[in-house]
Parts: structure tokens; sequence; C-alpha cells
């Protein structure tokens, strides 16, 4: 990964780049980022510095291509008909090596759509860590630095981190592993304490429009409209301008889900409505449904923003005849912190793998008394 080829992020560049000049490279490192911010991006342009100081040209070339004998790679995979029961990520690193070099910016979703495995139970399982520990165990192929990214840390189950814990404590000589998560909370405590931790801020507007226009031959307008949309991910902002988003489908769900709840209040029979509602919903998969939560909850907090005639802060645009000006005018800030806990609550339940027909049934009719309380 080229310098060049990194959106934004100028400040941590040039901090990575000091680290491997003065020889200060702490051997564990947790890279923390919201989707589509660029970590995984980021950490493979480290490799490279760590990997080819003073090497050869074609020394970064072979980075990019994930060709470097001393790169390793860990990630979240699951057991198909083509893998053992045991899988580890060796199995899928065609794909994986597919995935980075035209997808970078995707998020966890586009790499189980690209292995084909969204719909199984995805892990960094405990003989994953073993091989990890293997690898990193032998002498360096080309007599450098060993360095291994395990990207989706949070996706360590508890034997997995116990495991990569002991390699934590004790690395060998040359070997940096670099961690990257969405969500630090939700690694174990002692791997987090024992790496230097990088947070990542969501990508600026500007940078995002900028690179937009430069790699995607798209205009000025078009460029802009999705940055501010994006939401500073640049991975949602490709998929923007490519009309791949999910974003119309959460939209309708949105939209029939409040209108319901608002008919509710003098339509008792509603609540079969939003029975059928949660059943839909909870017939898709987790990581739809935590997507779908967390896109409600930007959707409110822009109507509460459109409400409060913040119209610079505002970049919503819809894409049904859902008028989100008269949607607005129910959304005060409030009223949004009762959203807010009632939705991330859902999230917390779903990611913790409870029953999500029983977690949106709940949501629901959570969110009719809300939505009532000014209605």
């Amino acid at each position: 990964m080229q310098e060049h080829q990194i959106v934004g992020l100028n400040h941590l560049k040039k901090h990575l780049q000091t680290t491997v000049m003065n020889n200060r490279i702490a051997h564990a490192q947790l890279f923390v980022g919201p989707s589509g911010s660029g970590a995984l991006p980021l950490a493979l342009y480290y490799a490279g510095l760590i990997l080819c100081n003073g090497k050869e040209e074609g020394c970064m070339k072979r980075v990019a291509e994930i060709a470097h004998p001393d790169l390793h790679f860990a990630f979240p995979v699951a057991s198909t008909p083509q893998t053992s029961t045991k899988p580890v990520s060796d199995d899928f690193i065609r794909e994986w090596r597919q995935f980075i070099q035209t997808d970078p910016y995707g998020g966890m979703e586009d790499w189980y759509q690209a292995a084909d495995i969204e719909k199984k139970s995805c892990e960094i399982r405990v003989h994953q860590a073993a091989e990890i520990s293997s690898k990193l165990s032998l002498k360096s192929y080309e007599g450098g630095a060993k360095v291994c990214i395990i990207w989706g840390a949070e996706f360590l189950n508890t034997a997995a981190s116990n495991k990569l814990l002991k390699l934590i404590e004790e690395p060998p000589s040359g070997t940096v592993l670099i961690l990257i998560t969405e969500d630090e909370n939700q690694i174990l405590n002692t791997i987090r304490s024992r790496c230097q931790v990088l947070h990542l801020p969501k990508l600026a507007a500007h940078d995002i429009a900028q690179s937009l226009v430069a790699t995607q031959k798209t205009t000025e307008h078009e460029a802009q409209l999705a940055a501010r949309q994006s939401n500073g991910s640049y991975g949602r902002a490709l998929k923007l301008l490519g009309n791949t988003t999910e974003d119309k489908q959460f939209e309708e769900w949105f939209v029939a889900w409040v209108r319901t709840a608002f008919s509710a209040k003098g339509k008792p029979s509603a609540i079969a409505g939003l029975m059928q509602w949660a059943e839909t919903i909870a017939g898709t998969n987790r990581e739809v449904q935590k997507r779908f939560l967390l896109f409600a909850l930007e959707f409110f907090r822009q109507a509460m923003l459109t409400n409060y005639k913040a119209h610079s802060a505002v970049y919503f645009q819809t894409k049904t005849n859902f008028d989100i000006e008269k949607f607005a005018a129910y959304i005060d800030g409030h009223q949004l912190l009762d959203i807010a806990n009632t939705l991330e609550t859902a999230l917390m339940h779903i990611d913790r793998n409870a029953n999500s027909k029983i977690v949106f049934t709940d949501l629901s009719i959570g969110m009719t008394k809300i939505l009532h309380k000014t209605a």
C-alpha cells in the first residue's frame, strides 16, 4: 500500500514513518478506527515501512500484493465445504488477497460477501492463534522483521485471546503484531493494556471528496455529496457512488417501522404490524441487523438536526418519498437520548447473540412508546 493511496490521516502516516526512522516500533500495536476509516490500508502501509526499510523497491510491491513471506494475516473466517472444520485464514488467502486489492476500505460485511461466508458464524479461533504463534516463532525469511496483521481483532474468541496474550507477553525477536478493531472495548483488557493504541478518526469529508475525484473520475459535486453522506467512511462513499448501498432497503424498513409505530396509538391492530416487522428484520443475518440499527440511529439524529434547523450538519437524502421535514417535528434532543439508548441496547443484545426476534419485538414496542411521548 503506497502512501498516496491512503485517504487523509497525514498526521498518523507521519507518526508511523517517524517510529520506523527512529527504530521505536512497538512489538504490539492496536489500531482502533470506525469502518471505512482506513485502518487496514494504514496497517499495510506501516507493515511495508517495517519490512522494506532500506530494501529494494520491489519489496513494497510484494507487500502491496500480499506476497511478502514475512507478512502474515489473521481475520474472521468460518468453515465451508471447501475447508476443514477448523478453518484458518490461510484457507481464504486467495479471497483475502483479492479483497484487499479491490476493496481495502471495505467493512466486515464486505469481507463476508467476498469470502462467501456471510451466513456463517465467523470468528478468529484458538487454532488460528496457535498458527500465528507457530509462524512468528520461525526465523524471518528475509532476515529482518516479521509482521502479523490481525484484522477484526474483536472477533478473537476467549481461547484465541488467551493464546495471543502469551505471544504478546513473550514475543519472538523482531516480531510486530498489529491488531485492528472497530471496538476496542471488545478486546480483552489484558491484551489492550499491552498494546500501543493508535486511534483513527473518521475521515474528513474534504479528504474523501478529493480522493473520489482523483480515483473514481466523478464530478466535484457528486464527490462532495457522497463524502457528506458517508459519515467519515471512504468505503461507504464508494458504495454511494456505485449505488450498491443497502440504504434504500434500510430506509424502507425504517419508514414502515415508524409509520406503524405512530398509527399504534389509535389503532391497536398496528401491534400485529410491529410484530410482523420484527420478524422481517429478525430473518436477516446479524451483521445486517447491526447495520440497520446504526442506520436507524443516524436517521433519528439527522431528523433531530433538521428539527433544530442545523442544515449545515444535515447530509441525509431520502431515497423514498418519505418526508423527513415532517417527521423531524417529532424528534427533539431529549427524545433522542431515549431513542439512542434504546437502539444501542438492542445493538448490544444482537452483538451478544440474543434472540433477534425478541430483541426487535421489544425494540419496536419500546420505540412506539418513545415516539408517542411528543406526538
